[in-house]
């Protein structure tokens, strides 16, 4: 009884006559017009997709093309909210927008090298519009869950204080990145400091710090183009400088650097690629020592390859560094204290406000009931359905690949379903 139950159920699901005109629906893709007169659980012919980002959007429009439907459940109000609601104004992409751009469609011809992040989230809009990728909005995943009995994954979600629901799927994806959550570390003194202490999600300009002491925590791309921003609007930044950081040109030769280390990876060892890397670096930039910013024992590729942590890609705040615009403090904070800091090499100075540039991560635990998360690689766990995508390390470039990989994977795998219930 048990088996004929589990065939039944993979009827419902599989079967595209078993929801009307589903691909004709103005809502196709989204479910939209259709959920909201079944009772839960609800079940979804394609795949659910966890985020709407841009790796959602690259995993959905994959699928849209061949024909399978998907459900794109998305938090916010808008795709992309990391680029629309926690960025700072002058940010821009930091590689070239031909190693950024999604599956199936480029960048306009007009944009820029290095769109701004209200160019980049056009594209994206565009992007979903022309793949009809319509996500559910406001709606946030609370727990995901394999249920072996019936081979589906169970998908609850709520929407504001009162509605819940539940949906079955065969596949589940994995969108919401590694940048999903703050990571806001606990400074002793917080409370006392009497000052602003925000995030950089929070951080939008230095028009609000003109004239103020401010100390950026962090010396990430993030925390070194926040400290560019506050020099541009005529406020006094330190930044922490805790551990060692690679710091390149953006460009190098007349190319990007990251197209140039693309290139050269073709031609030579991935060892002898950091060193010219870090020779040209050297010629460029000088010894970055001695301003505070010590070089890691491993090349720039292979600790990115090893940790995931990405170089800076200089784009002005070194020549501001070395003209001593902006401070360099290489010991970490102690604690604070009514607007001042106390290092952990015992010096202390005053500040009038705190930035914290210290990153994200992110929330695949807080609803992935699974032992061992999300697996490896973008496959996560394929004979259970899981995916994974933007989780590689490997920034917009990495995600496009996975997408692609992810939809056919897919693909087969509903052609073998299909196949089992005609």
């Amino acid at each position: 009884m048990d088996g004929y139950w589990r065939e039944v159920e993979c009827k419902k699901v599989h079967d595209p006559l078993f929801y009307p005109n589903f691909h004709d629906s103005e809502d196709s893709g989204s479910l939209q017009g259709l959920c909201t007169s079944w009772k839960e659980p609800l079940f979804v012919p394609g795949p659910i997709i966890v985020g709407g980002g841009p790796s959602g959007l690259a995993v959905a429009a994959c699928l849209n093309a061949k024909g399978i439907p998907s459900v794109v459940l998305e938090r916010a109000h808008c795709i992309a909210s990391l680029w629309q609601l926690k960025t700072y104004d002058r940010l821009r992409l930091h590689l070239p927008k031909k190693h950024c751009e999604l599956p199936l469609t480029p960048f306009p011809s007009w944009f820029p090298t290095y769109p701004t992040k209200h160019q980049f989230v056009s594209y994206l809009e565009a992007y979903a519009r022309e793949h009809g990728v319509r996500p559910r909005f406001n709606e946030t995943v609370v727990a995901a869950e394999y249920d072996p009995v019936l081979g589906f994954w169970r998908v609850r979600t709520t929407k504001g204080s009162a509605e819940r629901r539940e949906y079955l799927c065969r596949w589940l994806v994995a969108a919401t990145g590694e940048n999903a959550e703050a990571v806001v570390p606990a400074l002793e003194g917080a409370a006392d400091f009497g000052g602003p202490i925000v995030h950089t999600s929070a951080y939008k300009s230095g028009d609000a710090f003109r004239g103020k002491r401010v100390l950026v925590v962090g010396c990430g791309n993030s925390g070194m183009e926040v400290c560019l921003d506050l020099c541009n609007h005529d406020a006094k930044p330190t930044i922490v400088v805790r551990d060692s950081v690679h710091v390149l040109p953006r460009e190098m030769l007349g190319r990007s650097t990251f197209g140039l280390a693309m290139w050269l990876l073709k031609w030579l060892p991935l060892w002898m690629v950091d060193g010219l890397l870090l020779l040209l670096a050297r010629l460029m930039l000088g010894n970055t020592a001695k301003f505070g910013l010590r070089r890691p024992q491993l090349g720039p590729l292979r600790l990115k390859s090893l940790s995931g942590k990405t170089p800076v890609l200089d784009v002005g705040t070194l020549v501001l560094i070395k003209s001593k615009h902006i401070k360099v403090r290489p010991a970490g904070i102690k604690k604070l204290m009514k607007h001042r800091a106390e290092f952990v090499d015992g010096t202390t100075e005053e500040f009038d406000a705190v930035i914290l540039a210290t990153g994200y991560k992110s929330n695949v635990p807080c609803w992935l009931k699974e032992k061992d998360g999300l697996g490896s690689g973008w496959e996560g766990k394929t004979r259970e359905g899981l995916y994974a995508v933007g989780f590689s390390k490997r920034g917009l470039l990495g995600s496009s690949l996975d997408a692609n990989r992810i939809a056919g994977d897919i693909e087969e795998r509903w052609k073998s379903e299909l196949e089992k219930i005609k």
